[in-house]
C-alpha cells in the first residue's frame, strides 16, 4: 500500500475559521471543535443583537421625542402627539422626529403647533 498524503482542503477551512476566532481567548481560539461552537454562537448572538438595536433605538427616540413634548407643555404626552400626527397624515417618523427634537426644536414646536390647529 502506498502513502496517502491529504490534502490541504481541511487545513484551509480550518485556517479560515481560526481567523475568525482569532479574538477568542484561550482553547476556543485554538482548538477547531471549540471554534465551530463558539462561531455559532456569535453568530447568534449578533442576530438577535441586531433585533435589539432596532428595539433600543426607538425606545431612545420616544424618550427623547416624549421629554421634550413634556418639557415645553406643548402636548400632554407623546401618544397625543402621534396619533394627532397620524390623523393630520404627517408622516415622520419617530427617527427623524427625535433628530427635530434635538437640532432644532422650534421647528418641533412648529409641528405640534400646526397639529393643534
Amino acid at each position: 500500500m502506498t502513502r496517502i498524503k491529504r490534502g490541504y482542503i481541511a487545513r484551509r477551512r480550518r485556517t479560515k475559521i481560526r481567523l475568525f476566532a482569532s479574538s477568542f481567548r484561550g482553547a476556543r481560539s485554538r482548538l477547531t471543535r471549540n471554534i465551530n461552537q463558539q462561531k455559532i454562537r456569535a453568530l447568534v448572538s449578533a442576530h438577535q443583537d441586531r433585533g435589539k438595536q432596532k428595539r433600543y433605538f426607538r425606545r431612545l427616540w420616544i424618550t427623547r421625542i416624549n421629554a421634550l413634548i413634556r418639557d415645553n407643555k406643548v402636548y400632554y404626552s407623546y401618544s397625543r402627539l402621534m396619533h394627532n400626527l397620524y390623523k393630520k397624515q404627517l408622516l415622520l417618523n419617530r427617527k427623524i422626529l427625535a433628530q427635530i427634537a434635538i437640532l432644532n426644536r422650534n421647528c418641533l414646536y412648529m409641528i405640534s403647533y400646526e397639529i393643534l390647529k
